[in-house]
């Protein structure tokens, strides 16, 4: 049994209370023993590291709810000209990338295999925890269907990772039957079209309302949690409809929209980094954006903006996710600015990527805020991001990581 104390900081616990100063927290192993006001903890006689803050604020792990760990930008070439073993070992930079930036779990939504998740958990690479849903369900030429022209897929295709096409209740719940099988513990589904799709527009909606109640259905026989990329109105409403946990994007949301996941209780994952960087991609000739995603990438990010203002001031619940896979990996928290920017003021920023993204995940009661007996998954930032919430996006100023109770990063 060994302790770590982390002292001298002010704690910012994500549950939204009262940052505390001079706080402490006492881990044991993995877990949170106790924490409060420094002279309020009781500190073991011997196997004790003490980690001094020196000053700054310890904040929960944050949860990215939305990754593809497996990608950087969607390249082809990642896929098309190399060997498929390069492509597992590019991931592991962009894991330690993640966490390097604070972020300790992820939602990956789409193309991390199982195998990829147990190497993290059993030591053979350093990254943040994942939840998994390996391959997205499309339809024919939907948003997963990257089949070119050519006849060229730039999808990669291997054991472990089952072609997620399907089309017609019974392919679906094949389908459905087969990701389940390779290890997914969530669905993502494509009910819409999408951005850097090859073969369609992001407001397209995407399978059937039957089909998407299959899809449902046939998750929750297992206890899984299905989520939703939907730009779209008709798909996103769909997508509710059917009783899905989240709608990644919800670039069209309107207020019919709004008011039913309202009554639903549906999250609502804005990736507002993705539209602002690939408009930023797609204005610049010189960029390897694919050219079928230039024209939407410009067109939507200000509808995007507007209409996640709209969502948040009618309270819909709002959680942290980037995309990140789609532009690069590293620049998570920078998300965070983003929300603040639709209206939210810090504290519930910092709650959307900790505590609300711990719900929305269904794993509220081990990580997402800094309680006793939950996993100890902390960083320690340099600036007060509650005055300057913007200053965790840069990984610079994160100065310390830890998750599962070893530290994983440290610049103090």
């Amino acid at each position: 049994m060994s302790y770590t104390l982390i002292n001298n900081g002010t704690l910012i616990n994500g549950t939204g209370g009262t940052p505390i100063k001079n706080a402490a927290i006492l881990i044991e192993d993995e877990h949170i023993a106790a924490i409060g006001p420094e002279e309020s903890i009781k500190i073991p006689d011997t196997n004790v590291y003490t980690l001094d803050a020196k000053g700054g604020f310890i904040l929960p792990g944050f949860i990215d709810a939305h990754v593809h760990l497996m990608t950087e930008s969607f390249g082809r070439d990642e896929t098309i000209y190399n060997p498929l073993s390069l492509y597992f070992y590019n991931a592991i930079e962009r894991m330690q990338r993640t966490l390097n930036a604070g972020v300790t779990t992820v939602r990956d939504a789409g193309l991390a295999d199982v195998g990829i998740k147990l190497a993290v958990e059993n030591g053979t690479i350093i990254g943040p925890r994942m939840q998994i849903s390996i391959s997205p369900l499309s339809i024919t030429g939907g948003h997963f269907d990257f089949m070119l022209n050519s006849g060229f897929d730039i999808k990669p295709m291997y054991p472990g990772f089952p072609n997620g096409i399907a089309d017609g209740t019974e392919e679906v719940r094949k389908t459905v039957r087969e990701i389940m099988r390779a290890g997914a513990e969530v669905i993502k589904v494509m009910v819409t079209g999408g951005i850097i799709s090859a073969n369609d527009h992001p407001e397209y909606p995407q399978f059937t309302p039957e089909e998407l109640e299959v899809i449902v259905e046939e998750a929750k026989y297992r206890n899984l949690q299905v989520f939703a990329h939907a730009h779209g109105k008709q798909g996103l409403i769909n997508a509710v409809n059917a009783g899905m946990n989240s709608i990644e994007h919800g670039t069209f949301i309107d207020d019919e929209c709004i008011g039913l996941m309202l009554s639903k209780g549906t999250y609502l994952v804005p990736t507002l980094i993705a539209m602002k960087i690939n408009k930023k991609r797609a204005l610049d000739k010189t960029s390897n954006i694919p050219d079928w995603s230039r024209d939407d990438s410009i067109r939507i990010e200000g509808i995007h903006e507007n209409n996640m203002k709209k969502a948040y001031n009618a309270g819909v619940k709002i959680v942290m996710g980037t995309d990140s896979g789609v532009v690069p990996h590293g620049r998570n928290l920078e998300e965070l600015g983003y929300l603040v920017d639709i209206g939210m003021d810090p504290m519930e920023a910092i709650i959307a990527g900790t505590k609300r993204a711990a719900e929305s995940l269904g794993w509220e009661d081990k990580i997402g805020t800094l309680e006793e007996n939950k996993l100890a998954d902390l960083v320690i930032s340099k600036n007060d991001p509650l005055k300057d919430i913007k200053s965790l996006g840069n990984p610079d100023n994160i100065l310390m990581v830890m998750k599962d109770g070893k530290i994983v990063k440290n610049l103090i």
